[in-house]
């Protein structure tokens, strides 16, 4: 495989229409995940959006999560059958992602990411740190107190 899990990760955070990104991107970036031999890395759209309505078939009738399944197949709905796809697979434990792109690792299509049966999925933390805006204290003193003109009146 010539595009790592770090370049695709970093692609797929870009990706807006892929409204699980954050949480897909950080199981590529676990240590634990590694890189799944895959015989049908060359897929078209057609193909996978066969594989997938059959899979969120079977996905809703086992109770078995998946992030990215709905967006994958909003996207692939877009594509014309014959659109050549590269399908990138990675596994940890009993857990798989396939991410689809058009052969560049930059442009995806969509990702799943999907465990066996009815087990949660792993939980990643996907809130970003913020910076807290500090005031000086001479911004702090020319505020109006609301409290202070309430008590007085």
């Amino acid at each position: 495989m010539s595009i790592t899990p770090r370049q695709l990760a970093a692609s797929l955070r870009a990706c807006i229409h892929i409204a699980d990104r954050e949480a897909i991107a950080r199981f590529l970036l676990d240590p634990a995940t590694e890189a799944s031999i895959n015989p049908f890395r060359q897929t078209s759209a057609g193909a996978q959006r066969s594989i997938w309505a059959g899979q969120s078939f079977e996905f809703r009738s086992s109770r078995t999560e998946a992030l990215g399944l709905t967006c994958l197949l909003r996207a692939l709905d877009t594509l014309p059958a014959g659109e050549p796809l590269v399908q990138e697979l990675f596994g940890a434990g009993p857990y798989r992602a396939s991410i689809y792109h058009l052969g560049d690792g930059c442009q995806l299509i969509g990702a799943v990411l999907h465990g066996r049966g009815p087990m949660a999925l792993p939980v990643f933390n996907t809130s970003t740190p913020r910076r807290i805006a500090r005031r000086s204290p001479s911004t702090l003193s020319r505020q109006l107190d609301l409290f202070a003109f309430a008590a007085s009146g």
